[in-house]
C-alpha cells in the first residue's frame, strides 16, 4: 500500500506571488483547504485555510471587512505561507504517510516523485484508504479469531480449515497491540455461522460482529 496508490494526483497549487485573495478564492471554487506553493518546478511552501485565518486581524481590529479585503488583495501567498514543508515520496508507504502526519500533527503532505510534486495526500484519503482495504463497502460478516500464543503456521491452519470447507477469504488482517492477537477476516455473510462453528470444533475462540455500515 504506497502513498501513490490513495493520494489525489490532481494537485492544484499557486505562485508565491499570487494574491491571498486569489488563494482563497481558489480554495472556496475547488473545496480544498490547502494549496501547495510552486515556483517554477520547485515547492516552497504551503498555503492553508489555517495559515490564512493566522494572517487575518484579530476580531479586535478596528479594520472594516472592506480594508481586510484591501490588504489581503496587497498580499501575497509568499506573505503567509508555511515555508518549512514536511512532504512524503509516492513511493513511501502508507504507514510511513500516517506515522509523519502523526508526529509533526499535521493533515496533509505533499506527494513527492524526486523534487517534483506528483499528488497529495490528506488525513481523509488515508481514512478512505483504510475503509478500502478492510473492504468496509462489501456486505460481509468480520470473524475474529482470537489468538493467545502466537506459532508458526497459524494463518496456515485457519486458511486451510476455511479451504475444505468452501469459505471464501474476502479480506485478512492481524492485529497485535489489542492485548491477545486477533485474525480478523472478513466472510460471505451466508456463511458466518459455518464459519465460526468450523474454527470453533478447530479449538479456536471466535466473535462475529457485523459492520454498523453508513452508506
Amino acid at each position: 500500500m504506497s502513498v501513490a496508490d490513495y493520494m489525489t494526483d490532481k494537485v492544484i497549487t499557486v505562485s508565491p506571488d499570487t494574491k491571498v485573495n486569489v488563494a482563497v478564492n481558489v480554495m472556496k471554487d475547488h473545496q480544498i483547504h490547502r494549496l501547495p506553493v510552486i515556483d517554477g518546478d520547485r515547492l516552497v511552501g504551503i498555503v492553508t485555510e489555517g495559515t490564512v485565518r493566522e494572517a487575518s486581524p484579530s476580531k479586535a481590529t478596528s479594520l472594516s471587512i472592506y480594508e481586510v479585503n484591501y490588504l489581503f488583495n496587497k498580499m501575497t501567498v509568499s506573505d503567509i505561507m508555511e515555508k518549512e514543508v514536511k512532504t512524503i515520496s509516492k513511493d513511501a508507504q502508507l504507514e510511513d504517510a500516517i506515522s509523519t502526519m502523526r508526529h509533526h500533527d499535521i493533515g496533509v503532505l505533499p506527494v513527492m516523485d524526486g523534487r517534483q510534486v506528483v499528488g497529495i495526500i490528506t488525513t481523509n484519503d488515508i481514512l478512505d484508504g483504510f475503509l478500502d482495504i478492510t473492504d468496509y463497502f462489501v456486505d460481509a460478516t468480520v470473524v475474529q479469531v482470537m489468538i493467545e500464543h502466537d506459532r508458526t503456521g497459524v494463518i496456515y491452519e485457519i486458511g486451510k480449515i476455511m479451504a475444505d470447507n468452501h469459505f471464501n477469504i474476502q479480506t485478512l488482517m492481524v492485529t497485535r497491540n489489542l492485548g491477545p492477537i486477533m485474525i480478523e477476516m472478513h466472510v460471505d455473510k451466508t456463511d458466518s455461522a459455518a464459519v465460526k462453528q468450523a474454527l470453533e470444533a478447530a479449538g479456536y475462540a471466535v466473535r462475529l460482529v457485523t459492520n454498523q455500515r453508513v452508506d
